[in-house]
């Protein structure tokens, strides 16, 4: 049973000498037949059966022909958006470029070339040709060993269903080996259904860009394409990360989400709470919050917004004259004479007699705790309170500073500001692209900042369709996730499917996600919340042994041939024996060295629930000479030359 099983294509076509003999054979029996030298009754049969066995050998000695053929495997193809479009008529389905379901005899026949020299196996790509294939041989200068697609001759389109991408992506790979690539043929297909795309790149690539924006001219409004830059915003929009909650606490939460973690959590908590003051204080004053506020508040003091708070809470339950009162009046005397302790230059002598009535003169029972909260806050040492806030204080300097304040915190009363205000939820009502560009390489906190906040209010927006139901789908596309990962993005990979929320996630290595959650196994648990893998080339071993193990094993076959020999003592006896022995062993369905050698934009995936596939992502060229609306042609493969950059 294994030896049926077991092939070995890897070696000279022997099949066809043998049925070069066969068909010899054939005319001999044809002749002897016409000649009559032998029966006709007998010489056709004979002929018919050796003609038959020459066809069987022939063609079994193409096969090993044509496999030894694909091994020059296949080169960079570049398609335009129209020819895009060919492959992804049906809505419901994502294409994923051109392959091959892997199957365990490709697995097989992957462990064979690993013990020899493909180059010595290798025929001419002109044989596939002649044989109806497609072939594109890759050119040598190009990136990767070719014989890992070639492991199976012919390729098709590669279609799953969209619904089986609910649950996340992750596209992982090493520098320059296509996940710009990937992530354009995902990002043109989704604003082509019709989806809400929200892309964040912290790198700023030019050619993502020039896709995205291409996929809105070609299927979408003129004015679908948003964009946000912190080093141009004049050419983007204002982006308003506080606008959309339904409890105050959630700013809170938000702002927590991007502070920098604490091994006890007493800072990250005190945090929270102090920006949880602030916000109740506002929304108690009928102003919208903003991080610019927040800032003001938190680093230059709460008492404005107590006072007003405590003006308000006055009017209401004391009347319109409640400044008259006998005690009021008493305490502001006080307060102007500068009889009363002032807890910070701040405070005005007015709030230092409003709170003084406030603690002595307001029962218990008729306390407002959203004032209790800021009465507290206004009351804790000063030095103190700077001190505890010191990791809060410097991520809201960095978001509130110059241009990118204006950017964060728009002013819709700024009438010499015309950018546009838009949130998540005036971007999903009307079905925008938006195209975050965090600008990470010259300020890195900056970028992972607002990376992170553009995350949590996202997380927070997603809580909304949750519970409020009817939602348009959004297709979420996060590159360098290592960047600005933190716990609302995880909440999103973890619930965002049942919001509507489809992610995908771009990353290098393991170790850089492990760098930003604190360890490996905090790093492997945030991508357990991704279901489907499409991993390019990798050279970091953690991560390879990380995809080989979501890949899993096949039974590989081994063949040990042993052979020896011996001579006695006398002369003339000699003995010899020879063995052939079929193993089967459990391997890795991919060997994890092999991620590191495949060539760009090719891919190993795990799909659908662990289906393995092998594919190549074609290169979408957003070429502006392309008419609007193209006529769906056939893809034509475009070698690059050998130097050339695409």
């Amino acid at each position: 049973m294994l030896m049926r099983r077991y092939e070995m294509p890897w070696r000279r076509a022997y099949e066809s000498y043998a049925g070069a003999v066969w068909l010899m054979v054939t005319a001999f029996f044809a002749t002897v037949g016409a000649t009559d030298q032998l029966p006709r009754p007998l010489s056709l049969p004979l002929a018919l059966l050796c003609f038959g066995m020459g066809v069987l050998r022939i063609a079994q000695s193409v096969r090993t022909l044509v496999l030894r053929a694909s091994l020059t495997g296949r080169a960079i193809q570049v398609i335009t958006t129209g020819e895009l479009a060919r492959w992804c008529r049906k809505p419901d389905e994502v294409f994923l470029g051109f392959g091959f379901e892997w199957r365990p005899v490709h697995s097989q026949r992957l462990y064979e070339l690993a013990k020899v020299d493909y180059r010595e196996f290798c025929v001419s790509p002109r044989l596939l040709t002649l044989l109806g294939y497609d072939p594109m041989p890759q050119p040598d200068a190009e990136i990767g060993v070719p014989y890992i697609h070639g492991v199976e001759p012919r390729e098709v389109p590669l279609h799953r269903p969209l619904q089986n991408f609910e649950g996340g992506t992750l596209l992982v790979g090493t520098t320059q080996s296509g996940k710009g690539v990937a992530l354009a043929s995902l990002i043109t297909q989704a604003v082509r259904r019709g989806d809400v795309v929200i892309v964040i790149d912290p790198k700023n690539s030019r050619r993502l860009k020039r896709v995205t924006q291409r996929a809105c001219q070609d299927w979408r409004d003129a004015d679908t394409f948003l964009e946000f830059h912190p080093a141009f915003p004049e050419t983007g929009v204002r982006l308003d990360f506080t606008f959309n909650w339904q409890k105050p606490t959630e700013i809170a939460s938000r702002i927590q989400s991007i502070m920098p973690p604490d091994t006890a959590g007493a800072f990250s908590a005190f945090g929270w709470d102090a920006v949880n003051v602030v916000v109740q204080g506002l929304v108690e004053l009928e102003e919208r919050p903003n991080l610019v506020k927040l800032t003001k508040y938190i680093e230059g003091g709460i008492e404005p917004v107590l006072e007003g708070t405590l003006r308000r809470y006055y009017e209401r339950t004391l009347g319109a004259g409640w400044r008259e009162l006998p005690e009021m009046k008493r305490l502001l005397h006080d307060a102007h004479r500068g009889n009363l302790k002032r807890p910070s230059e701040a405070a005005s002598a007015d709030l230092l007699a409003f709170v003084a009535y406030y603690e002595h003169h307001v029962a218990q029972s008729q306390r407002n705790k959203v004032i209790d909260a800021q009465v507290r806050t206004f009351r804790h040492n000063r030095e103190h309170y700077q001190k505890i806030t010191a990791n809060l204080l410097p991520v809201l300097s960095m978001l509130t500073s110059g241009d990118l304040g204006r950017s964060l915190s728009p002013e819709p009363f700024d009438a010499d500001d015309r950018r546009p205000i838009m949130n998540f939820e005036k971007i999903e009502r009307a079905g925008h692209v938006l195209y975050m560009c965090l600008d990470s390489l010259p300020d890195p906190s900056v970028a992972t900042a607002i990376g992170a906040l553009a995350l949590a209010d996202l997380a927070a927006r997603a809580g909304m369709r949750y519970n409020l139901g009817g939602y348009r789908r959004i297709s979420l596309f996060v590159d360098e996730v290592s960047n600005v990962i933190n716990q609302p993005l995880i909440e999103i990979l973890n619930k965002g499917a049942e919001g509507g929320i489809f992610t995908t996630c771009a990353m290098q290595t393991l170790a850089d996600l492990a760098k930003r959650l604190g360890s490996e196994a905090a790093a492997r648990m945030a991508l357990g919340n991704l279901n489907n893998l499409i991993a390019l080339r990798s050279k970091d071993r953690p991560t390879q042994d990380f995809v080989v193990e979501t890949f899993g094993k096949t039974a590989i076959h081994s063949v040990r041939v042993g052979l020896s020999s011996g001579a006695d003592a006398h002369l003339g006896d000699f003995s010899s024996s020879y063995s052939t022995q079929l193993s089967e062993s459990f391997e890795e369905m991919v060997p994890a060295d092999v991620l590191g050698k495949l060539p760009n934009l090719q891919y190993f995936a795990s799909v659908s629930g662990g289906r393995i596939i092998k594919g190549r992502f074609p290169i979408l060229d957003p070429g502006e000479d392309e008419p609007k609306l193209p006529k769906p042609r056939p893809a034509t493969a475009t070698a690059l030359a050998p130097g050339q950059v695409p």
